[in-house]
């Protein structure tokens, strides 16, 4: 298997993963959480459903500004529920997998640099950054989802395998 087809393959399963959990989403429970410095539940899912948008970014562009000076600072899409939540998880997947299809050998060694306020706050080669900002990043928060899931007593589907409430 070559690098792509590699990394298109754990782009999905990590993707079906965080499905699976967002699709558990409690309605009503938006402003839960579990201490007062985490995020809320409903920020923590709009946070996962938004993070494969940056994917887009990461491979069509060669840095990205969160609070360029004169402009907007970025600020994520908020859905009012559910079923909207999944909708943009789907279509952020969905335009995410056809940017890292179109990736070359060439693509993924180019330096990519996260900003604020024009000061770069790093650059790594694209294949880094997708690695530890899209693909770990998306893991690291399913895992603390997966937690509040738990704490407000919603079953938790198997992941890398078996959980507790699916054999």
């Amino acid at each position: 298997m070559n690098w792509k087809d590699d990394m298109m393959a754990e782009f999905d399963q990590e993707m079906g993963h965080t499905r699976k959990e967002l699709e558990r989403l409690p309605e009503g429970k938006e402003e839960w959480q579990p201490h007062p410095k985490s995020m809320t539940v409903g920020r923590l899912a709009n946070h996962l459903a938004n993070l494969p948008s940056w994917g887009v970014m990461t491979v069509k562009e060669s840095s990205f500004d969160v609070a360029p000076i004169g402009g907007s600072a970025y600020v994520e899409d908020v859905a009012p529920d559910r079923t909207a939540l999944l909708a943009t998880f789907d279509r952020n997947v969905a335009e995410a997998r056809s940017a890292l299809s179109d990736l070359t050998e060439a693509d993924m060694d180019a330096p990519w640099s996260l900003m604020a306020g024009g000061q770069t706050m790093f650059t790594m080669p694209r294949r880094a950054v997708l690695r530890s900002m899209i693909f770990n990043h998306n893991v690291h928060h399913r895992a603390q989802l997966g937690v509040y899931l738990r704490m407000n007593g919603v079953p938790l589907p198997s992941i890398y395998g078996p959980s507790a409430d699916e054999q």
